[in-house]
């Protein structure tokens, strides 16, 4: 399996859950350069990459507004970790799963069943979370991903990411708390061709 960059080890806090650091994967179109921080898609856009593995879908937003600082979280077995607030110059760009907590609804080519939503709508009570339509759980981006409505038992996991001011690029370096990997590959591989027929590059290998 090969991978990309270095391998980036954070010491982590022993108060709290550390964050399973993978490798450094630039976030962009295959084979084209990283994205850039300035040019982070716009606010209320979703921008759809794939980490740590080229089946498994994931969120970069642009709030548009700086996030919180940081957020304490629970996963569903009450590990408890700390989020670590938006990036890039305006702290406003945060990635995550795009795997739902709850039914493990994730986002296809042609039509995505959990997204960010910038507005109020029939099945979302809040405003700028990200939607499952599955049985509406809903997650709020600027404070980790927190569950805000709907049955989901813990937060989106998290995208660990790292800016570069000097070339602006972002890049995702590993994942944070309640990852849901190991559940969807087990359920899709599993499925009927009828239901997995949208899924992009479904693999368990790394992101490329």
């Amino acid at each position: 399996m090969r991978r990309l960059g270095a391998h980036r080890f954070f010491a982590g806090d022993t108060r709290r859950r550390e964050p399973a650091v993978l490798f450094s994967c630039p976030i962009g179109r295959p084979g084209g350069p990283p994205a850039q921080g300035g040019r982070a898609p716009a606010k209320n856009r979703n921008f759809i990459f794939h980490y740590p593995f080229a089946g498994t879908p994931c969120f970069l937003l642009n709030l548009g507004k700086p996030t919180k600082p940081s957020a304490q979280l629970k996963t569903r077995d009450e590990q408890t970790y700390e989020w670590p607030g938006g990036v890039g110059a305006g702290h406003s760009i945060v990635a995550y799963s795009a795997i739902c907590a709850h039914r493990l609804t994730y986002p296809t080519r042609e039509i995505s069943f959990i997204s960010y939503r910038g507005e109020k709508s029939a099945g979302s009570r809040f405003a700028q979370v990200i939607h499952c339509c599955s049985e509406h759980s809903q997650y709020d981006p600027a404070e980790g991903a927190k569950v805000l409505a709907g049955p989901a038992p813990q937060p989106l996991a998290a995208i660990l990411l790292e800016h570069d001011p000097t070339s602006d690029g972002l890049f995702a370096v590993g994942t944070w708390a309640g990852s849901c990997f190991n559940e969807f590959f087990s359920k899709y591989e599993s499925a009927s061709p009828s239901i997995t027929a949208g899924m992009p590059a479904r693999s368990s290998r790394p992101a490329a």
